[in-house]
């Protein structure tokens, strides 16, 4: 069974946590939904950083 489909490995029963899962993009449990983020490592919140950080960017540099 693929580590995705328990809902143990789930917080809130929609962020992604699994220590032992070495992926950072992993398949959501209806995987024609698309892909989520594995919470449990630094490259995702890295990478929801990068995408808060350039909205922000953005919204900034627009109202000028």
């Amino acid at each position: 069974m693929d580590p995705v489909d328990d809902p143990l490995n789930y917080r809130f029963g929609i962020f992604y946590f699994n220590k032992n899962d070495n992926r950072t993009v992993v398949p959501k449990r209806a995987r024609t939904f698309g892909y989520t983020l594995n919470f449990a490592s630094w490259k995702s919140y890295v990478f929801v950083m990068l995408i808060i950080g350039s909205v922000t960017f953005s919204v900034i540099i627009s109202n000028r």
